[in-house]
């Protein structure tokens, strides 16, 4: 007898037995388990055929940009193809991580969305599209994606998780108001999605609220414990706004117990990272030698090649730890890259060289260069994918680079875009640096 999982409704070709596994995978994956993988392993050593899971576990691998992790998913995808023969909807998603594999995550999206579109309560098709749109930059659809299924979910076991994915799109696409409710209403439903507990905080972030955003995420740390290395992304939303509010103190109290407690290479965790010793010595604070670590583990996945984001947050652990010849061969494999090779491709080539550059050239006092180059790229910054408070780090130093060579209009500028995009809303580095202009100003007269 087949029988159909908890999150669709849909026949699945699991043996009863392990359907209730599978189940616990399906809102793992919803929550960002740590027990995901572990769990998803167990289940395909016992059922290797078990396409479905063998297609989630290669998109998966595929989501991590590691160079070691294609041949992975290779597989994965070769034993979906020979494994039991599942459903349509199973198999579209086999085909989608074929998508993926032959360099068009945009296509692989597209035809998850299909199965959403003719399936519109599948959970597991609703948060891998939106995975697989969130690395490619695409808020938009995104939010799209969400809402083209609410109506369907009003008695949805995970109504919540749609709730948080919702939030989080209205938010990347500047319905802050929107996204504050919406997100603090799917928290409530589904008190462990830290996704959406952390679409608000990014609302915080957006609107200049830190002291609302710390009151947000205080006594909520159970919404992210359960986490895999998404709980550091929350504490690194919780460091923010101690920076924002110049308790740079308890910003590196964050980053050394919570933000690195564990010193791993995923891209993710050092963009962490990296991005806020980045922010604090923008600051004046000094950082000691926290750049060394992770200027060692970028030198080693910055040969990867598979994601802009992931080498612009390299880049940006290079030049802190001075480390000028492998951020030189970073820029030279980016050089090498075949945009027609792959979306991804297209994207490091452009816009990510030039932000690469910008980037070396500003780390060596360069700044009319390193200006030159953040400006190529800055426009079509959203392609590689993240979110706008992780992006935020890069319009920081293209300001800061217009700032220290003297394009003081430049700079006001992007301020001022800056601002636009957050709803009008001034915090306490667009303060700064508008105080900075006005001073220059005054004294040249």
């Amino acid at each position: 007898m087949i029988l159909a999982d908890d999150f669709s409704g849909l026949p699945t070709t699991l043996p009863a037995t392990h359907l209730p596994a599978w189940n616990s995978i399906i809102r793992g994956i919803l929550a960002h388990a740590a027990s995901v993988g572990p769990d998803l392993n167990a289940l395909l050593a016992d059922q290797p055929g078990f396409a479905l899971g063998q297609a989630v576990r290669g998109l998966s691998c595929l989501l991590l940009a590691r160079r070691e992790m294609v041949p992975v998913a290779a597989q994965a995808h070769a034993a979906a193809q020979a494994g039991q023969p599942g459903t349509a909807r199973e198999m579209a998603f086999v085909a989608a991580l074929g998508d993926w594999l032959g360099g068009q995550p945009s296509r692989a999206a597209a035809r998850l969305q299909a199965v959403l579109d003719a399936h519109p309560r599948d959970a597991l098709a609703m948060k891998m599209v939106q995975a697989i749109h969130f690395v490619m930059g695409r808020p938009a659809a995104m939010r799209l994606s969400a809402e083209g299924v609410m109506d369907a979910w009003d008695d949805h076991p995970a109504r919540g998780f749609l709730l948080g994915c919702h939030a989080f799109g209205l938010e990347e696409t500047g319905e802050y108001a929107a996204a504050e409710r919406v997100g603090r209403a799917g928290v409530e439903l589904a008190p462990q999605d830290a996704w959406g507990l952390h679409a608000v905080a990014h609302v915080y972030d957006m609107t200049a609220r830190a002291r609302d955003g710390l009151a947000w995420l205080s006594g909520r740390e159970a919404s992210w414990m359960h986490c895999n290395n998404f709980r550091y992304h929350v504490w690194w939303h919780r460091a923010l706004m101690h920076l924002d509010l110049g308790e740079h103190d308890a910003a590196l109290a964050l980053y050394d117990a919570d933000i690195r407690a564990d010193k791993t290479d995923d891209y993710r965790d050092i963009s962490n990272a990296a991005s806020l010793l980045s922010r604090l010595e923008l600051e004046g604070v000094a950082v000691g030698d926290r750049w060394e670590e992770l200027a060692v583990l970028s030198e080693n996945r910055a040969v990867d090649g598979c994601l802009a984001f992931a080498d612009l947050h390299y880049m940006l652990a290079l030049c802190g730890g001075a480390r000028d010849v492998a951020a030189a061969a970073l820029i030279a494999r980016m050089q090498q890259t075949q945009p027609q090779t792959g979306e991804a491709q297209g994207i490091i080539a452009h816009p990510g060289l030039h932000m690469a550059q910008g980037l070396q050239a500003f780390a060596a006092g360069e700044y009319s260069s390193a200006w030159l180059h953040l400006r190529r790229g800055r426009n079509d910054l959203q392609q590689i994918g993240g979110s706008h408070a992780q992006r935020d780090v890069f319009d920081r130093i293209t300001i800061e680079a217009a700032l220290r060579g003297g394009y003081m209009d430049a700079a006001e500028r992007l301020l001022q875009d800056r601002t636009h995009q957050r709803a009008g809303a001034v915090d306490n580095y667009a303060a700064s640096r508008l105080e900075t202009i006005r001073a220059a100003r005054a004294v040249a007269g």
